[in-house]
């Protein structure tokens, strides 16, 4: 019959952790009604410099008759040519927005981007080729997120950005022409600076397009979430903020591949940074409650045990009180959670259960010193579970000593019981009390 109940008490810890998934949904929401509002996760890439190009082919055909005829074609096609090196320094500025109880991270980039550019222009012996003005194209996840009007400097003379990135490439982002005569088989020399403020949710990425990408971002916000495809080769982070230095070369990045093919903005090799919530309240009930079903069953194999040494019978509904109650803890933790700090939540929520359990108990274990040993055993039960909650890297170790240190006191209080004996005598315990 315990173990029946302990199996149907698995009903509300599952439709307790089905409300913190939906609560979970519900804060997803909040962060796409920000981004749609506002601007999404950001990625930035470029400037790349497209050179267009119209080559003029002697093709081989057949005519009506089928006898061999050359025909002249006119092709267009475009080179990409990348940065030999790119600086990019910049400073997230976050701030906080609210939609009913959720808070959403977004921020603002005030960034410089300082790009070198040297190359020579493919040769063109046969004289087919006619080269165009090229463009320099700066890739944007959002263009929404831009704040007033960003500066593009070629060598110090200023171009005029347009929306888009300009010629085939699709997607989002700005272009500038350069208005530069390029001739067949020259090298050239320029330099480009990039001034923009880029506004975003909780996330930027930069794709390094040049050969060689230094990048430096700082940041206020104290709780960085390093992800993408590169790490910072140096970082420091504190209370007052954090300050991260990346090195990437082309060599190690497939940046420059991906826009040759003209991968989407979103899909290409970056480095990010998210500006990550300190405690996700959600993420930490959801671990407290799969530790629910071991709560209910320590507690139950307490009340077992008393019936066996005590001679005292305990009823099924009683047993069910208690387990409920302590699936209770669960909700309560969720929902005060999404008010105050999580410890503040989780103390509350730890008194209040225990508190009305050593109450309880007192009365169903006939003695206020049984009720207040369990409710002792229970504090204790709760600490333990709350360093586990704290200590994410050592949570299996701890969790593995918590059990094995509960199941050697069990044997040991248990090692001299006779079960046989216990168990036939508790037959006319339980018709008595029925």
């Amino acid at each position: 019959m315990v173990a029946v109940m302990v199996l149907l008490l698995m009903i509300p810890l599952a439709m307790i952790r089905g409300t913190i998934a939906e609560r979970q949904a519900y804060r997803q929401q909040a962060v796409a009604a920000v981004a749609d509002s506002h601007a999404g996760a950001q990625v930035l890439a470029g400037p790349v410099l497209v050179i267009p190009y119209v080559e003029t082919l002697q093709v081989a055909s057949t005519d009506a008759f089928g006898k061999p005829v050359l025909k002249t074609e006119r092709r267009e096609g475009r080179w990409l040519r990348f940065p030999t090196r790119s600086r990019l320094d910049g400073n997230l500025a976050p701030s906080v927005r609210t939609i009913g109880l959720h808070e959403v991270r977004v921020y603002e980039l005030q960034a410089r981007v300082d790009s070198d550019f040297a190359f020579t222009v493919p040769a063109d012996p046969g004289g087919q080729r006619q080269i165009g003005v090229p463009w320099l194209s700066i890739a944007i996840a959002d263009v929404r997120g831009l704040v007033g009007t960003p500066a593009l400097q070629l060598d110090a003379r200023s171009l005029d950005l347009r929306q888009g990135p300009g010629g085939q490439r699709g997607g989002g982002g700005l272009h500038a022409d350069t208005g530069l005569g390029l001739v067949a088989g020259t090298p050239l020399r320029f330099q480009t600076r990039l001034q923009l403020v880029l506004g975003g949710t909780e996330t930027f990425a930069l794709a390094p397009a040049a050969d060689s990408n230094t990048i430096d971002l700082h940041s206020s916000w104290p709780h960085p979430q390093f992800a993408g495809r590169f790490l910072p080769r140096t970082r420091q982070i504190s209370d007052a903020g954090f300050q991260a230095h990346w090195d990437v070369s082309a060599l190690a990045s497939s940046t420059q591949a991906q826009l040759l093919q003209a991968v989407p903005t979103r899909d290409l090799e970056a480095l990010s940074v998210g500006l990550v919530e300190p405690v996700n309240v959600y993420s930490q009930a959801d671990r407290a409650s799969k530790y629910g079903l071991l709560f209910v069953g320590l507690t139950f194999a307490g009340f077992f045990l008393f019936e066996v040494l005590k001679r005292l019978p305990i009823h099924p509904i009683q047993y069910t009180l208690v387990g409920l109650a302590l699936a209770i803890f669960f909700l309560l933790l969720l929902s005060l959670s999404e008010h105050m700090a999580f410890w503040i939540a989780y103390l509350l929520s730890g008194v209040a259960c225990i508190g009305l359990l050593g109450a309880y108990l007192s009365a169903v274990l006939r003695s206020r010193g049984r009720g207040l040993g369990f409710a002792a055993i229970l504090t204790a039960l709760y600490a333990a579970l709350y360093g586990l909650l704290v200590s994410e890297d050592n949570a299996l170790v701890l969790g593995s000593l918590l059990l094995f240190a509960i199941l050697a006191a069990a044997m040991l209080v248990t090692r001299r019981i006779d079960w046989y004996a216990a168990g036939a005598g508790a037959a006319p315990t339980a018709a008595a009390a029925a």
